[in-house]
């Protein structure tokens, strides 16, 4: 990539599939972000690129790839593949471009520092955000691809009517539009996306559900 090619990708500002950073930040935040495009649909991390688009590079870019692929090695489970290019600014400083393709293996979560405890990211727009349950079932899913057998009863024509009189639907209320458990409500509705009789749709706050045809 040449400058040229940069300030053109970074000309629109972030987005679901861009992030900038002026550097690499503590291991959680750039870690996050790696994860969350590398569980959705991948992206790039521009680093030496401040908040507005301007390009402002950094002095030493061995250092800053050396704590973004520890970060990585050491907060990201299973590790984000990544591949990095520098692409000169002056003589002494250069932005780093950052690639990440969506995984394979998603879903990839972050963990603490003693690994006691792991998250997952999605990217939404243009911010990373925690991976809802449903999230993480159909990433796992997606690895996973089988034949699925559902029934349909008497709760999955309710919510059938219910798509076509409005449209979308969460799992809360699913959950109590069939007066059954948030989490038997969630399997349901991940088994019918499975079954592509639903599709799986998710913006800041929650994810929804909407019929497939």
């Amino acid at each position: 990539m040449n400058l040229r090619e940069l300030t053109q990708l970074a000309s629109p500002g972030e987005g679901p599939y861009l992030e900038f950073k002026r550097k690499v930040p503590e291991e959680e935040r750039i870690a996050k972000e790696v994860i969350a495009f590398a569980n959705t649909r991948g992206g790039r991390v521009l680093v030496g690129v401040d908040d507005d688009g301007s390009l402002v590079g950094v002095k030493d870019a061995g250092e800053e790839e050396y704590a973004l692929l520890s970060a990585l090695r050491n907060r990201c489970r299973p590790e984000v593949a990544i591949r990095t290019e520098r692409v000169p600014l002056s003589k002494k400083r250069d932005v780093i471009v950052v690639h990440i393709p969506e995984s394979q293996e998603k879903p990839h979560f972050l963990t603490t520092r003693d690994q006691e405890t792991s998250t997952a990211y999605v990217r939404v727009e243009d911010k990373s955000v925690e991976a809802t349950r449903e999230d993480v079932r159909l990433m796992r899913a997606a690895q996973q691809p089988v034949d699925v057998l559902f029934e349909f009863g008497e709760k999955e024509q309710m919510l059938m009517r219910y798509l076509d009189t409005y449209g979308r639907i969460t799992v809360s209320q699913f959950a109590s539009l069939a007066n059954i458990p948030s989490r038997q409500a969630s399997h349901t509705l991940v088994l019918l996306t499975k079954g592509n009789v639903l599709q799986h749709h998710r913006d800041e706050r929650e994810n929804y559900f909407t019929l497939a045809y």
